[in-house]
């Protein structure tokens, strides 16, 4: 199996360069962070603060979450519920960053991460798939851009879903998800030692896309 780990910040499009890499190259798409939104989501939903880790650790025997595909778009489900939609709530972004940062947490989605990975070729894409979850993936990428590039193309995407936002507010929450992120004890957002760096704050999709593409075909 090829297993390409893109790993990166917030807003720095991992996810929209993933889905179209992996429906290019037919493979499996696996969004980690979907994962953890969907525990962040299930903890706000029981009115569990996220930052409680004995309360969350709590609620993870209530939870079965997993990924369907339909017409080959990943689709998180959530005890059967999809919450493909509700997870991208701004709200559940921190809720996410704080489940994440529990062992038990990260541990709980462990062995589904590495059994996608295991039986497909797959494009995984989150904060510490190169350094943990994939150690060994023949493609590791670290894809980044300028905080408030990021954050300006969050406000676009949430604009357009008809979402009321305001741009300020999505740059702080970003910062703070970017030093949470970082700094926490376990599996922090870093890049591995044999990822390559990409910096997309000056460069267009279509530029990213075919770096990221000449990569794989150097390495496989």
């Amino acid at each position: 199996m090829f297993n390409i780990a893109l790993d990166g910040p917030g807003g720095a499009g991992k996810s929209t360069v993933a889905k179209a890499i992996a429906k290019e190259l037919g493979f499996i798409y696996v969004d980690t962070g979907a994962l953890y939104r969907a525990i962040g989501l299930y903890s706000l939903r029981k009115a569990v603060d996220t930052r409680d880790i004995s309360g969350v650790i709590g609620l993870l025997d209530e939870i079965d979450v997993n990924f369907t595909y339909v017409d080959g778009e990943q689709r998180v489900m959530l005890n059967g519920e999809d919450v493909s939609t509700d997870i991208r709530l701004p709200e559940v972004s921190m809720a996410a960053s704080n489940v994440s940062a529990i062992p038990e947490v990260r541990a709980f989605l462990l062995d589904l991460q590495r059994k996608i990975a295991s039986e497909k070729d797959c494009l995984m894409d989150g904060r510490d798939i190169g350094t943990v979850i994939l150690p060994n993936a023949q493609l590791k990428i670290f894809l980044t851009a300028s905080a408030e590039v990021r954050a300006k193309r969050r406000y676009d995407e949430l604009l357009a879903k008809g979402q009321k936002v305001d741009y300020d507010e999505i740059l702080k929450d970003l910062n703070e998800r970017d030093y949470q992120d970082s700094h926490r004890e376990i599996a922090p957002l870093k890049q591995a030692d044999d990822a390559v760096y990409l910096d997309t704050s000056d460069l267009t999709f279509e530029e990213v896309m075919k770096r990221i593409i000449d990569l794989y075909e150097e390495r496989k």
